[in-house]
């Protein structure tokens, strides 16, 4: 990372939801200066001519780029300025210092004069951020039909028995249906049989609600998909969920992955190393992003119950000796190369035409 010159400052922004505090040090390191601004376009545009009346920018480390930080990110980015994210804090200064939001903008703007605990920030500003809105937005859908669903049962379970001798036996679609064609009424909420049917009715609109909203989404997400990651569903077993979810890990920028294996680490199936003495062997990698790391389980899992090429591959690691876990591991490991390149092959194409 390029070191700074006589002249040049480095920036650090310890980010909150009402204020940013930041601070700035010189090319040797030594704190120049340290200010808050607001959260707004103005604090943003302030921040902006605060710092460069300091001297030449070189970069500017931020705190939280993807949560409170990502305006001020942005602005910044589409300024000019060279952003870097700064990871978690370094736990022996706190130890030594303490804490505030001005020590902690100093040890951001520290963080990026050295190029430690700091990565590229992923850009917000295209269809990948879109998909990640209504990737969150469905998700919270299907929880909530989910938790619909599971009420429904749990007053069936403890409903009098006139109703639930109704009810039991249905599959999940028939008694959802049958709920929402029942006409309770509205005026026996006193008693318990009466006031279940009203829950249950009520209970089964909502599930029906969710299941409209889930389904808007979806055509909506497959509709992102076709135009921003066209080559990545197409690959085998890669369903618009799990390809949503390598492209929001990834971002607007996958650029910043410099290797498919900085992408594999990403997405946690980098194997780690645990040998000791004579006995060598790897195990899983329980870092980086969790829902990435699934996304990856599920297109394995998926190539393992259909395709002859992994059934093979894994047929030939346990013969080796591995175990299933260490196999299954290989094998998505092997995924998140293959993910990697059809990624990086769409970025391409789709910014070429």
């Amino acid at each position: 990372m390029q070191k700074p010159i006589e002249g040049q400052v480095v920036v650090g922004v310890d980010t909150h939801k009402e204020i940013h505090v930041a601070a700035a040090v010189d090319w040797r390191g030594t704190l120049v200066d340290e200010k808050s601004f607001a959260t707004t376009r103005q604090g943003y545009r302030q921040l902006e001519s605060w710092a460069r009346s300091l001297g030449d920018v070189l970069r500017v480390g931020v705190e939280c780029s993807g949560s409170y930080g990502s305006g001020l990110t942005r602005h910044l980015a589409k300024n000019g300025f060279t952003v870097l994210e700064v990871t978690f804090p370094d736990k022996t200064v706190r130890r030594k210092r303490g804490k505030d939001d001005f020590i902690d903008a100093e040890m951001a703007a520290e963080a990026a004069f050295t190029g430690t605990r700091t990565v590229t920030p992923k850009a917000r500003d295209g269809m990948v951020e879109s998909l990640r809105m209504l990737q969150k937005t469905r998700s919270t859908a299907v929880a909530a039909r989910r938790s619909a669903l599971q009420m429904i049962r749990a007053i069936i379970i403890s409903a009098p028995e006139e109703l639930r001798d109704q009810l039991r036996g249905m599959t999940r679609m028939q008694l959802i249906r049958h709920l929402v064609a029942t006409r309770p009424d509205s005026t026996d909420f006193k008693s318990p049989t009466g006031s279940a049917r009203i829950a249950l009715k009520r209970l089964a609109k909502r599930y029906v609600d969710l299941d409209d909203e889930i389904d808007e989404l979806d055509d909506m997400i497959k509709a992102l998909l076709e135009e921003c990651a066209p080559l990545l569903v197409r690959c085998s077993c890669v369903g618009a969920q799990s390809a949503t979810q390598l492209m929001v890990t990834v971002g607007d920028n996958p650029e910043r992955l410099k290797s498919e294996a900085a992408f594999a680490m990403l997405c946690g199936v980098a194997p780690v190393p645990v040998s000791s003495g004579m006995t060598y062997r790897h195990r899983l990698n329980r870092g980086g992003d969790r829902q990435a790391n699934s996304a990856i389980h599920i297109i394995a899992i998926g190539r393992l119950r259909t395709d002859q090429r992994t059934q093979d591959y894994v047929a030939k690691k346990l013969a080796e000796g591995h175990t299933k876990m260490e196999a299954l591991r290989c094998l998505k490991r092997y995924i998140a190369r293959e993910m990697y390149y059809v990624i990086k092959r769409q970025y391409e194409l789709v910014n070429c035409s």
